[in-house]
Parts: C-alpha cells; sequence; structure tokens
C-alpha cells in the first residue's frame, strides 16, 4: 500500500469538478417527497410560527405547490392535515369521511397534477380530540380498535386516488390489516409505506402546532411510538411491517437516527426512507435566520447524510427550494 508522500488523498480534493467526478453519494431531485399541510381554514397560506419557512395551505394553494414540485422533477408530496376542532372527536370519525379534507386534496392534485405522486398519512392523530394516534380507553391506547379504523381510512384514501398510504401510527399488526382491507378491496396495486421505526421524539413539536394538536394531546406516546435508546426492536418492527405487506419502509426522525437507517438498509435491502421532521428542519432554518449557520449548506448537508446512511428517499419540508438549488447547480 502506497503511503504519504507518494500518495495524497488531497489530489482528488483539488477542484469542484474533480471533487465532483469521486463523490461516492449524490443527491437528486428524485430524492425528495415534499411535505405539505393542508387546511380548510382561513387564508389560501397561513405561516406556522414554530416552523419557519413553512405554511398551512388551503387546498387550492397545495395544488399549486404540487404543480409546482412536479415542475421540478420532485417525484411525490406528502400530505397531512390541519382541519377544524369542531371536526375532531374521541373516535376520530371524521378521519373515514370520504368527503373530507384530505380525500379532498387527493382528487384535486390527482385531477390538476397527474404525474405526482400523492402520499397520504394514515393516523388518526389530526382527528382525535385527544391528540393521540389510537382510540383511547380511559388512559389507554386500544390497539385492534385502532388498527381496523386505520385499515378503513387506507382504503377511503386509496378509493380517493392516493398512490401510497403510509400509516405512521406504530399500533401491532395495523400494516398487515391495511394491506388486506386494499387488496379485499380491489387496490392491490396502492403501496404501503411504513413508519416501521417511529421514535417518541422531542423533535415533533412544531408539526403538532402545523396540524392543531399540540393543545389537545393528553399525556404521551411512549406506549406505542418507540424508545429512542433501542436500535434492535427498530429492526425487528421493521422485520414484521415488511413480512405484513409493507413495500417501503420509514425512519422518524431522520437526523438523530442515521444509524438505524444504516442498520435497516444493511439488513434489509429494501426500499427506505427518512422522514427530516418539522424540529430538525426548524432548527436549521432558526439558525439560518440568525446568521448562526449557512441554512442552505447545512440543509444540503442533512440531507447528503440520509443518503449517505442508506436512503433512498427524504420526506422534508424544503424540496422545492432544494429541487430549485439542485437543478441550477447541475
Amino acid at each position: 500500500m502506497s503511503v504519504f508522500p507518494q500518495m495524497r488523498l488531497r489530489r482528488l480534493r483539488q477542484s469542484d469538478w474533480m471533487r465532483r467526478m469521486v463523490a461516492e453519494t449524490r443527491l437528486d431531485v428524485s430524492d425528495l417527497v415534499l411535505t405539505a399541510i393542508v387546511s380548510d381554514a382561513g387564508p389560501d397560506r397561513v405561516d406556522v410560527p414554530s416552523l419557519p419557512g413553512v405554511q398551512r395551505l388551503s387546498v387550492k394553494a397545495l395544488v399549486e405547490q404540487a404543480k409546482k414540485a412536479a415542475d421540478l422533477g420532485i417525484p411525490a408530496l406528502a400530505i397531512f392535515p390541519n382541519i377544524s376542532p369542531d371536526d375532531k372527536s374521541e373516535d376520530a370519525a371524521e378521519a373515514a369521511n370520504p368527503k373530507g379534507l384530505v380525500p379532498e386534496a387527493v382528487r384535486a392534485i390527482k385531477k390538476a397534477v397527474p404525474n405526482i405522486g400523492v402520499i397520504v398519512d394514515v393516523a388518526l392523530d389530526p382527528y382525535t380530540s385527544h391528540g393521540h394516534d389510537g382510540l383511547m380507553e380511559g388512559e389507554t391506547i386500544l390497539n385492534d380498535p385502532t388498527v381496523e379504523m386505520l385499515a378503513k381510512v387506507g382504503v377511503m384514501l386509496a378509493e380517493a386516488g392516493a398512490d401510497i398510504v403510509a400509516p405512521s401510527d406504530m399500533m401491532d399488526g395495523r400494516i398487515g390489516a391495511v394491506r388486506d382491507a386494499l387488496d379485499d378491496n380491489g387496490h392491490s396495486d396502492v403501496a404501503i409505506l411504513s413508519y416501521a421505526a417511529k421514535f417518541a421524539s422531542g423533535f415533533y413539536g412544531p408539526y403538532r402546532d402545523a396540524i392543531g394538536t399540540s393543545a389537545a394531546l393528553k399525556g404521551d406516546k411512549r406506549t406505542y411510538q418507540m424508545n429512542p435508546a433501542n436500535l434492535d426492536v427498530a429492526l425487528r418492527e421493521v422485520e414484521l411491517d415488511l413480512a405484513e405487506g409493507a413495500d417501503m419502509v420509514m425512519v422518524k426522525p431522520g437526523m438523530p437516527y442515521l444509524d438505524v437507517i444504516s442498520a435497516i438498509k444493511s439488513e434489509f435491502g429494501r426500499p427506505t426512507f427518512a422522514f427530516q421532521v418539522s424540529g430538525e428542519y426548524a432548527m436549521m432554518k432558526a439558525a439560518g435566520q440568525n446568521g448562526w449557520l449557512d441554512f442552505d449548506r447545512i440543509y444540503l448537508e442533512s440531507l447528503m447524510s440520509f443518503k449517505r446512511a442508506g436512503c433512498d428517499g427524504i420526506l422534508t419540508y424544503g424540496a422545492i427550494d432544494l429541487a430549485k438549488n439542485l437543478k441550477t447547480n447541475n
């Protein structure tokens, strides 16, 4: 093996074109999934104070965002709802309403922008009066009744035109139930992106503000979301979800769990996604706005870390701006 001075690793770092030529990891527009919040109240665009640069969008504004994303080559967007408090209930009935906000948004996007994929969150927390992802009895989250409800919601969203349904609740057995329900109702081509390793994290705060669940949430979600200390359990969760019919799996949050992403990709070799959640994005945005860090630089660096860890795709709030930058720089 050659050593210094014969071997000089800096030779391949001397120019931009050379650094690009020998780069081991590449980030492309096709790696991005736009994360968007749709709302049925107020103006077309409403800023989320705790999530700089992100807005709640009306269905009309969401369609406009979808058009921008598609024109830039972003393959898909993921929709999350902010619904009226009047539509929240203990039984989350609005989640299964075929005329509700999310199915309306899905239909509008598929009509106006048929060439972009639509991913929908299959979860009850935006619709429950208590802010949890499951139905409750007293202080207890009920697993099996929640799973039954999630399967119903998944079918309704598929019938509205969703391309991918994404159960994010972390109930046991929900992937198999959703898969069976989709297949039994003629939606065998609808894919499942499972939030297979979703951790009980402190990074979700701005998102809960955006969808309006922060004030309603009673207690925490540690009886169903994963302990941040556990890697082996994450692998078990992924293994079970794949066996039950998940087509893709996701780790949430992203940056604090790069080791989990890497282990999952190495162990299973299946399409693996990361969700760069609201807290991650808000931290970088706030640091950039205060002049503490160069936001564009650290944002790109953070997404590159997901790719390096093994991600096939990344859900992120800044997909449109990044896609513009990638298009300009390439």
